[in-house]
């Protein structure tokens, strides 16, 4: 059967392998239906497609596993079925599991029994659940079972096995994937899945795993998003798959403490070198462990059946991702995404003069901010939004980047040299890092804009000069504390919670040295020199509240080619309290009412 004669229809088709299985199929030609609950979580989905090029969404079909028909609309000439729904969920109470992962499966395979066109049914088990006997269970082994694992994954067990006995029994043709860790797109790390690896990959990256769980032998395999999608979709175009259960996964999967360090080594941070057995585990309070009970069952030196798996991507031509290569772009991607808390916009890692580099807003944009202390660059993200053609990212050292100080000079070239930044708008010390990069490749920085330049300005205080007191203060100060400092006024809280995050996962100290550093004379003089060699125009701007010192104003009086900005109300942090002025200025200085603006020097 040709690809135009297939129609799919997808259930779970909003969750993380369902939108990637109607990806890959729209992308082999396939016609494709899903079924939602809502909606809104369809429209969600027609989104995801969209910023993947696919603007023409699929058919729009509700589902009610509870319902007479399952299906709301015509599906007769539905060809195939991927049963991706149920819940994965820690936490739930034997009945709600059983009737999300148990009483769907026996909808979907009645449903599917009354479709006159249906080639295969594709369910989706798991890596550890699947393979079981489809006899019917009695109470007592339903009981011991539930006990024995947690609810979820005994409702995934449970499954299983009436999936096989149903489908037998009607004569539904089927086939069955047990996919491991479902992590990010092999290509892009793309993932929002949370639970599981996910969570230990986050404790690697706050430097908060006091050990590895489990041993030397302990296997947690993993399969790349798109590349169980593609495994299955291929699996109705085969006739020898049909009554086939299927694992594929990467035997070479690193053991736990071996991809545990694969994910450290990449985000420079330090893997625990201690382990703690499993059966301890289970016997520590949970506050302790801060682990799910229904995750240990997960911890095992178990290994499966994948050869089948292995000739059949082989005869389809269907190659595995490094599996290396796959882990650390995931890792990126929950980085740079914050774990889930930072779900949305365009955020990635970058190596710019072989510094691992966070960067914010659109790839390859002219404007670059470099964004000042002690902030990040998601303080710039109002800022970016009401602007076109701009991206943030953090100095070495600060934020969510890698680096030191040291680094400034081959990081600077490579940002100028490498990417196309072109205008530099630099805040407070990132002030200082535009100076410098516009010294070293005056021919390539076309413009400078300085936010609240520090060296043109007033020096802070005496315990700014205090790196360890300054540390100190940073490493503990919560949002809320840290916003009434940085602008006097905590309704700017929620806007510093990912620099508080940064400072206390270990930024504070670079974050103090470098404040302390601005204090020095010879380095605000060295850039107020090199300031005013720079050919191109400057573009200062500064809060009412944070004015610049008698000596810069002068400094710029004698430059032909600077404009100064002053922002009514604002401080030395106006991208947290008048970003909308803030980004109208960078964007066209003195284009708003709000906004005084005169011209120093000759006309």
């Amino acid at each position: 059967m040709s690809a135009t004669q297939r129609h799919a229809l997808v259930l779970g088709a909003s969750g993380f392998i369902g939108r990637h299985v109607v990806l890959a199929l729209r992308q082999a030609g396939v016609r494709v239906s899903t079924a939602s609950r809502s909606h809104e979580s369809y429209q969600r989905l027609a989104r995801w497609l969209a910023t993947r090029g696919l603007d023409q969404a699929p058919a729009d079909l509700r589902v009610d596993f509870t319902g007479p028909t399952l299906i709301e609309g015509d599906c007769d000439d539905v060809t195939e079925i991927y049963n991706c729904a149920g819940a994965y969920r820690f936490g739930m109470s034997a009945d709600e599991a059983r009737h999300a992962n148990v009483d769907t499966v026996r909808a979907v395979v009645a449903f599917a029994a009354r479709l006159p066109h249906l080639r295969r049914l594709v369910q989706v088990s798991g890596y550890r659940v699947g393979g079981q006997d489809p006899a019917p269970w009695s109470e007592e082994h339903r009981r011991q079972t539930y006990q024995a694992l947690g609810a979820y994954e005994a409702s995934r067990v449970e499954a299983d096995a009436v999936f096989q006995a149903t489908a037998e029994r009607l004569g539904v043709p089927w086939s069955i994937v047990n996919p491991p860790s479902v992590i990010g797109d092999s290509a892009t790390g793309e993932s929002d899945q949370h639970l599981g690896l996910a969570s230990m990959v986050k404790d690697i990256w706050q430097g908060s795993l006091p050990a590895v769980p489990g041993n030397e032998q302990t296997f947690v395999p993993i399969v790349a998003a798109d590349y169980l999608a593609r495994f299955m979709t291929l699996l109705p175009t085969d006739e020898a798959a049909e009554g086939a259960a299927y694992w594929p996964l990467d035997d070479d999967t690193p053991t736990m403490p071996g991809l545990l360090a694969l994910v450290a080594e990449h985000y420079q941070t330090k893997a625990p070198r201690a382990r703690i057995p499993v059966p301890l585990l289970k016997r520590l309070p949970r506050w302790l462990t801060k682990a799910d009970p229904e995750t240990l069952t997960f911890l095992s030196s178990d290994r499966y059946p994948t050869d089948s798996a292995h000739a059949f991507a082989a005869h389809h031509g269907l190659r595995m991702p490094d599996t290396a290569t796959t882990i650390r772009r995931w890792a990126d991607h929950l980085a740079a995404h914050r774990f889930g808390d930072a779900p949305t916009g365009d955020r990635r890692f970058a190596v710019l003069g072989g510094v691992r580099t966070f960067e914010l807003g659109e790839p390859g944009a002219p404007t670059v901010v470099l964004p000042g202390l002690p902030v990040n660059a998601d303080t710039w993200a109002p800022v970016l939004a009401a602007m076109r053609g701009a991206r943030a990212v953090d100095l070495p050292g600060l934020g969510m980047s890698a680096g030191h100080r040291q680094d400034w000079p081959s990081w600077l070239s490579a940002l100028v040299t490498q990417t196309g930044a072109r205008h530099l708008v630099g805040h407070s010390i990132g002030a200082a890092a535009a100076v410098e990069a516009a010294a070293a490749h005056p021919e390539t920085v076309e413009q400078l804009t300085l936010v609240a330049p520090f060296f043109l300005q007033p020096p802070p205080g005496f315990p700014a000069r205090s790196a360890f007191l300054t540390r100190q203060y940073l490493s503990r100060a919560t949002p809320r504390a840290l916003a009434e400092r940085l602008t006097g006024d905590t309704a700017h809280a929620t806007a510093l919670h990912t620099s508080v995050a940064d400072l206390r996962r270990g930024t504070a100290a670079a974050t103090a040295r470098l404040l302390a550093v601005t204090t020095q004379p010879q380095w605000r003089e060295d850039l107020q020199t090199k300031l005013q060699r720079y050919p191109g125009p400057v573009h200062i701007i500064v809060g009412s509240h944070d004015p610049l010192t008698p000596h810069g104003q002068a400094l710029l009086d004698a430059l032909p080619n600077a404009t100064v900005i002053v922002i009514a109300d604002a401080g030395h942090h106006p991208q947290l309290t008048h970003p909308h002025d803030l980004a109208q200025t960078i964007t066209g200085p003195g284009s708003t009412t709000l906004i005084s603006s005169e011209r120093y020097g000759s006309p």
